[in-house]
């Protein structure tokens, strides 16, 4: 299915629609993953995973809200829209957001890109990784192999 690409809006739509109005996903997204989680498949999957059926409800409702905001400018139905893409971004980072046993950093540590131990170096120098890498990056170091046309017939 073909996605419609995201329209940028003109100043004077910028002015009008909501703070997180960027939250909003394209409408075909809503439909897509309502289909995806109603469908004969993903229900088999929910009632092994889960032992019951998953409401699917609320991709319908997004789905609905997302077109009444893309075709009328509903403000209303754009709120519950994003209203509901914040709850579902909350409940994908819940676990992150409620642990309390590391310590969150503001910023990387100081010496982040010092240069790895030496014996790592080693280990490193003979990867296939390693022969990529000097390859990106001095493309005349590595010959390419002369290739020959062997048919059998």
């Amino acid at each position: 299915m073909q996605y419609e690409k995201p329209v940028r809006m003109e100043k004077a739509d910028e002015a009008d629609s909501p703070k997180d109005a960027w939250m909003i996903r394209p409408c075909e997204i809503y439909d897509d993953e309502y289909s995806d989680c109603a469908s004969f498949k993903a229900r088999f999957h929910q009632y092994f995973v889960f032992g019951k059926f998953v409401d699917c409800s609320q991709w319908k409702h997004d789905y609905e809200n997302c077109v009444r905001w893309r075709d009328s400018k509903n403000v209303k139905a754009c709120d519950e829209l994003i209203k509901s893409e914040k709850k579902r971004r909350y409940e994908r980072l819940k676990a992150h957001i409620d642990n309390d046993i590391w310590e969150k950093r503001d910023a990387p540590p100081e010496d982040w890109n010092k240069p790895l131990p030496e014996w790592m170096q080693n280990e490193y120098k003979d990867t296939y990784l390693a022969h990529k890498a000097k390859e990106l990056n001095d493309p005349k170091a590595f010959k390419e192999p002369e290739r020959t046309l062997c048919v059998i017939s």
